[in-house]
């Protein structure tokens, strides 16, 4: 039997102690593949698009650009997506404007985690209405990740108030975006090496959060991890029924998107869900990671603007704007 365990627990510890937090178990997965990493040296995953919108995977080392708060850059390490292993969240929106999408997203995301995960990736789901909840911890396993989907049920708090740990909680609680965005990348990703993915599923509407979109953003981009949001909206559940706290928008997405380097799909008759996930696993396979150590050196905790591009000046290039710096320990 899967146990499921409430992220507004772990967010509770966040704001308390952070340091103490235990790393679950992760069930049937393949032995990690260990790698060491330089804590001077930025890494950048990006995509490379030409004018017709079209993957580009054919750039080597010498065809990238890298900018650092407007002083160029000099690339010491270059790899293609095949190289490095994935860690991989997908959060589902379960709050009731989504009850008539559920089904196909199940289907959808099954069909994803078995074209995308390869041995050595890993891959996490987390639903989130009323509260945020991990539904399956980090696993190789597609049959674990399967039946976690099966199990996504609409969340919602028919009170209208949600009872948690932290006496801020006494809000209107209907879609905690930003909280799943924040835990997911604070809480699963931040430790991870190699890439790391986040995929949200959702109509963008955020209700009774804790955390501000800034902080979701800011997480995000700490754990090095790109999001890919997928604009998902049933009419209905706004105009024909009523649900929901506020109108749907892709404003918000669109701002986690391109902070971190990922996407925003727009789900539409003429592009349903599994032909957006098919993109995406298309995207995912044709990403490149540079890597480059900071001159002059970034220690001091500070936001750093970021610009690539490539010597094709008719090539786009789809990376996130920028990193924190770590803080040099103090003796």
């Amino acid at each position: 039997m899967l146990c499921l365990r409430p992220l507004a627990v772990l967010l509770a510890a966040a704001l308390l102690a952070p340091a103490q937090w235990p790393r679950q178990a992760q069930p049937e997965q393949e032995p990690a593949l260990t790698i060491k990493v330089d804590v001077e040296v930025v890494n950048v995953l990006c995509s490379v698009r030409d004018r017709r919108g079209g993957l580009v995977s054919s750039l080597d080392k010498a065809d990238f650009l890298v900018s650092e708060d407007g002083r160029p850059q000099q690339l010491k390490y270059f790899a293609r997506q095949s190289d490095l292993p994935l860690t991989l969240g997908l959060l589902v929106d379960v709050s009731r404007s989504q009850e008539r999408l559920i089904r196909v997203e199940r289907e959808a995301a099954a069909q994803f985690f078995a074209a995308v995960l390869r041995p050595k990736d890993l891959a996490f789901l987390i639903s989130f209405g009323s509260d945020a909840e991990l539904m399956q911890d980090l696993t190789s396993s597609t049959r674990l990740l399967r039946a976690a989907l099966d199990d996504l049920r609409v969340r919602t708090d028919a009170g209208g108030l949600h009872p948690g740990p932290v006496p801020t909680l006494s809000q209107p609680r209907g879609t905690v975006l930003y909280d799943a965005v924040y835990l997911a990348a604070n809480e699963k990703l931040r430790g991870e090496v190699g890439r790391k993915a986040l995929v949200l599923i959702t109509d963008g509407v955020d209700q009774g959060s804790r955390m501000r979109l800034e902080q979701a953003v800011e997480a995000a981009q700490r754990a090095d991890a790109m999001i890919y949001s997928i604009y998902y909206v049933d009419p209905q559940a706004y105009w024909g029924r009523g649900y929901g706290f506020g109108a749907p928008s892709n404003a918000a997405l669109r701002r986690m998107s391109e902070e971190t380097g990922g996407r925003l799909f727009e789900v539409s008759k003429r592009k349903p869900l599994p032909a957006i996930f098919e993109e995406l696993q298309q995207e995912m396979r044709s990403q490149y990671a540079l890597g480059y150590t900071p001159d002059p050196p970034a220690r001091d905790g500070s936001f750093r603007r970021l610009e690539v591009r490539t010597r094709q000046k008719d090539l786009r290039v789809q990376a996130r704007k920028g990193y924190y710096a770590a803080r040099s320990e103090q003796p």
